[in-house]
């Protein structure tokens, strides 16, 4: 005989089965991993903070 199943769970666990496949596809399509996002963020404040050790302290140039 076969085992009883709970449709109603049987729905649930097949609609998030489908919610993340959707999301590993958008991930892969549009995200970064969250590593990838702080490594970017840190070259991003070494490159400003070398630009403001080069600039030259003086008078603006309005």
């Amino acid at each position: 005989m076969a085992d009883i199943v709970n449709l109603r769970l049987a729905r649930k666990q097949a609609r998030r089965r489908q919610a993340e496949q959707e999301a590993a596809q958008r991930r892969l399509a549009h995200g970064r991993s969250k590593a990838e996002q702080a490594l970017q963020r840190l070259h991003d404040e070494k490159a400003e903070r070398d630009l403001d050790r080069h600039r030259i302290e003086g008078e603006d140039e309005s």
